[in-house]
């Protein structure tokens, strides 16, 4: 069976919790526009920290949806889980400031990337 699409997955999630993209842009402050593109496929490889607040929201692994993104593989399964479980950890210990810090100087360094 295949694998359930990152936008079919998103859609679905946001529609068993009952909320609307009004709803979900009030609570994550991702703009409903933004929200129906990653529903509608439109936007396919959303940046972790996208997925990261939706997962949380709709109660979904990150892993899974970092997969179905395409933003994971090559390694497995258990060293990704141990490096992200550490990350978020030491991510949980810093304040919203210092996240947001954190989280901009990642796609900084990702953006250096040939």
């Amino acid at each position: 069976m295949p694998q359930e699409t990152l936008a079919a997955t998103l859609r679905r999630a946001r529609r068993t919790s009952g909320l609307s993209l009004r709803d979900v842009e009030r609570q994550t402050g991702i703009h409903n526009a933004h929200l129906s593109q990653l529903e509608t496929g439109r936007i396919a490889r959303p940046e972790p920290a996208l997925l990261w607040t939706l997962a949380a929201l709709y109660e979904l692994d990150f892993e899974q949806l970092l997969a179905a993104a395409g933003l994971v593989g090559g390694e497995s399964a258990p060293a990704r889980r141990r490096r992200v479980t550490v990350a978020l950890r030491a991510l949980g210990e810093l304040t919203a400031e210092e996240q947001e810090e954190i989280l901009r100087y990642m796609a900084e360094v990702r953006s250096r990337r040939p």
